[in-house]
């Protein structure tokens, strides 16, 4: 199947970019009819000097919209009498510059020091941020989509993925899904966002790392080891195909934790082949209705789509998703609490090869 959505870019009423990606070609966009001011986002980041991470800082955040009633969702296409986030009255997919962005290129200049000490070094919070709206249908879910929206999906993921690695403001992009009240999402419809960071996660520079430290001792790739040790052992295997395998890592920190890798060495969706992102469309929504399936509910989830840096290490960290969530139970939840929140310290109490054999045994 090969997938060649329409693309057309417009603008907001208050500048940002929206770019619909259609299934068949020929759209108008239509202008929004809002009256918006500006946008105006204050994000800067702060260098914890314990730890050397960045932390993000932004007072504008804090008054976004919180889980309005269905009527009332910004996602949902325009009407008539109520104007939304998209101008259209219809759309395949979606993306746009987030209104509450965590980081903005049009952040002003920040001084750089925190009380004018050395020791708290600041940064302009700059970067981008984007929603992925994943279908204009309000009450379904990624699982339910069909296999030509998945793949547009995909298409989208791809484009703004190339897109954001080509600003001078962006060291890595991020795509990632929160599903789900527990997890902390704040709109119930299906959407994604996509963050363009202004500088290497920590979770990444730690990966690179030890993937530094893999090749010096072996001359290997940590990826291929990692993944070919996977199958080989077969025991947390949930499926195999051509060019992907979905797996549950032998070193879970979550109660339910899925991993999906590529057969070969690939920085991120740009980097894919038309094959590559046709068995993936499969094999993702496949899980994503297993895990579904696990206790007979839609399973609140993170899918997290790490992809290598933009400007280092893209020969060692190879794109791959981890999908995870915070239920142990079906009336059970995981939380945060000491050794995990306060010393990064994880303890699992569900064995990875238990929850790969559930994810195996369920039926979509």
């Amino acid at each position: 199947m090969r997938q060649d959505p329409g693309r057309t870019s417009a603008r907001l009423a208050d500048g940002r970019e929206i770019i619909y990606f259609d299934e068949e070609a020929g759209r108008v966009p239509p202008p929004d009819r809002r009256d918006l001011p500006p946008a105006e986002p204050e994000c800067e980041t702060r260098l914890d000097p314990l730890t050397g991470d960045p932390v993000a800082i932004t007072a504008h955040r804090n008054t976004r919209t919180m889980l309005p009633p269905a009527r009332e969702c910004p996602l949902c296409p325009s009407t008539d009498d109520r104007l939304t986030e998209i101008p259209a009255a219809g759309y395949d997919v979606v993306a746009f510059e987030n209104r509450f962005p965590s980081f903005d290129a049009r952040t002003p200049p920040v001084e750089p020091y925190v009380d004018g000490i050395e020791l708290f070094e600041r940064r302009r919070g700059a970067g981008r941020c984007e929603v992925v709206c994943f279908t204009s249908d309000h009450d379904t879910a990624f699982s339910r989509l069909p296999p030509r929206r998945v793949r547009t999906v995909i298409e989208a993921w791809a484009d703004r993925t190339e897109a954001l690695s080509a600003r001078p403001d962006v060291e890595q992009v991020f795509v990632f899904e929160n599903r789900g009240v527990e997890i902390g999402v704040t709109l119930h419809h299906p959407h994604g966002q996509i963050y363009g960071y202004p500088y290497v996660t920590p979770r990444t520079t730690r990966v690179v790392a030890s993937a530094e430290r893999h090749r010096a001792a072996t001359g290997r790739e940590l990826f291929a080891d990692v993944l070919a040790a996977e199958q080989k052992a077969g025991t947390r295997v949930i499926r195999q195909g051509e060019h992907w395998t979905l797996f549950v890592p032998a070193a879970a920190r979550w109660p339910v934790e899925a991993h999906l890798m590529p057969h070969r060495h690939v920085p991120d969706f740009a980097a894919l082949t038309t094959d590559e992102r046709d068995e993936l469309a499969d094999v993702y929504a496949d899980l994503l209705r297993r895990c579904d399936a696990l206790y007979d509910a839609p399973l609140p989830y993170v899918a997290a789509w790490h992809q290598a840096p933009v400007r280092s290490g893209r020969d060692l960290v190879r794109l791959h998703l981890q999908l995870f969530s915070i239920k142990r139970a079906a009336d059970k939840i995981k939380y945060l609490a000491g050794s995990e929140s306060g010393m990064d310290a994880w303890i699992n109490d569900v064995p990875p090869e238990r929850v790969a054999q559930r994810l195996r045994d369920a039926k979509a």
